[in-house]
């Protein structure tokens, strides 16, 4: 058991390169921020191509558990991952330089485009802007989706998974249970799973 831990932390460890820069930090929050239309989980694409795709700083698996952990939380989920993403790279340097690149355009960008919008936000050109980029953020959702699926078909199976994606859809949509309290009890379920596995080894070993 003690081996198995070793060399998944040692394939942690390879996943984060030897030497990141605050300047790939700053662009890559930069970017995601600058281009997440809408905030929330528009932005959760864009910060996976930057940090699975482009960088590599971690794998696809660990983003996902990143991103359940970062719902299951309280407060806006792109701030959330830049600033643990930040720490996980550079320390504090690095969290407060993602959540900068992160926060900062928002700002300046709310600043500008709030008076103008509010000047010309009954022109029909501005409502059909800002609704043509709805289609393609769907897209961007649904990518993601597939990729969080097929992650979890590896562990679990085509079947398994899509059971569990039926029963979350009707809790959410249909009984109105939060998104938070469901992820909150599934994470404290498979907290709970291998302790009982363990129990029942231990057992056997006797």
């Amino acid at each position: 058991m003690d081996q198995e831990k070793n060399k998944r932390l040692e394939e942690k460890e390879k996943q984060v390169p030897a030497k990141v820069r605050y300047r790939d930090i700053l662009v890559a929050f930069f970017r995601s921020s600058i281009l997440s239309f809408g905030g929330g989980p528009s932005g959760i694409p864009l910060i996976e191509t930057e940090v699975v795709k482009k960088y590599k700083w971690m794998s696809l698996e660990e983003f996902g558990d990143l991103v359940a952990i970062a719902n299951a939380l309280p407060g806006p989920v792109n701030t959330k991952l830049a600033g643990y993403i930040g720490w996980k790279l550079k320390g504090i340097g690095g969290l407060l330089t993602a959540l900068i690149a992160s926060v900062g355009p928002m700002v300046v960008a709310m600043i500008v485009l709030l008076g103008f919008m509010t000047s010309f936000q009954n022109q029909r050109w501005v409502r059909g802007m800002t609704q043509a980029v709805l289609p393609v953020v769907g897209i961007m959702m649904a990518q993601l989706t597939w990729k969080f699926l097929s992650n979890a078909k590896k562990g679990l199976g085509w079947p398994i998974s899509l059971i569990l994606v039926g029963i979350s859809f009707v809790l959410i949509e249909v009984i109105n249970i939060q998104p938070p309290i469901l992820i909150a009890l599934v994470l404290a379920y498979v907290l709970l799973k291998p302790s009982k596995r363990k129990s029942v080894s231990e057992g056997d070993s006797k």
